[in-house]
């Protein structure tokens, strides 16, 4: 058996891609291979990081995607069919996590916004490009979850619902469209992105990870890529409805 992850030839749609840890799946996977369809709010930044790809030699195109309209995820699938044929490999990324200082403070707008971003468009866009890798030669999807749907804190709890509902999901698409489709859950723990530097680059939070986990940091962009090329490739090939955390040991955290 060969293991070398060589994507050539699939078509990989990436949500939240233009920023973060969906801008370094991105890259992996444009490296290992893959056409990569790069979706996000943020229209500009997906399409620099599809011109990257081009100038290494990949193939990329860049789409206005807002996770929370139902509407977008519809269009977002109809785009990437019509210029791509469809989809092997869809990676659920796109994310919103807004703190609150209590439950009570916390409003309907807020909380349905948090779970159409979060769980909402993870579901659509499954259940869309799944029934289409059924039909076609079939593929992977990865649902980018968290730790926090495990360890989940009082002052994130509907975006640690809306993730947990995530893990559910996969298990539940992992058996609709399994064989042909494999559905799995990635969880990252803290990572160093552009949206989370405010906290995880303080030096209380540094303090906290070298007495609390394993690892003793948070996570680097880069660190996740390896787990979602292992998951989309046949190297997992007898993996479906799984939950691997990435986390820096934050899921089993000492304290």
């Amino acid at each position: 058996m060969a293991f070398a992850v060589d994507l050539t030839g699939r078509v990989a749609v990436v949500t939240g891609g233009s920023r973060g840890i969906g801008r370094a799946i991105v890259r992996g996977l444009a490296q290992a291979g893959a056409t990569v369809a790069i979706a996000s709010r943020k229209l500009p930044s997906c399409e620099e990081l599809a011109a990257e790809v081009v100038a290494a030699g990949g193939q990329a195109s860049a789409h206005a995607f807002d996770a929370g309209s139902w509407d977008d995820c519809d269009r977002l699938f109809a785009q990437v069919t019509e210029r791509w044929g469809g989809a092997s490999i869809l990676v659920n990324n796109a994310g919103k996590s807004p703190v609150s200082p209590s439950s009570v403070e916390t409003d309907q707008a807020a909380f349905d916004q948090i779970i159409a971003v979060n769980l909402r468009s993870a579901f659509r866009l499954s259940a869309l490009f799944g029934a289409q890798m059924v039909e076609q030669d079939g593929g992977a999807i990865i649902n980018i979850s968290s730790t926090g749907s495990l360890r989940p804190e009082p002052y994130f709890a509907p975006y640690a619902a809306a993730k947990a509902g995530l893990n559910i999901l996969t298990q539940s698409f992992a058996k609709e469209f399994g064989p042909k489709v494999r559905v799995n859950t990635v969880m990252p723990g803290p990572f160093h992105t552009d949206g989370t530097k405010s906290w995880s680059r303080s030096d209380g939070f540094a303090d906290h990870a070298k007495k609390a986990q394993p690892l003793g940091r948070g996570g680097e962009p880069e660190e996740i890529v390896g787990a979602i090329l292992y998951l989309v490739s046949d190297l997992s090939s007898y993996v479906t409805g799984a939950q691997l955390a990435v986390d820096g040991g934050h899921a089993i955290s000492r304290g």
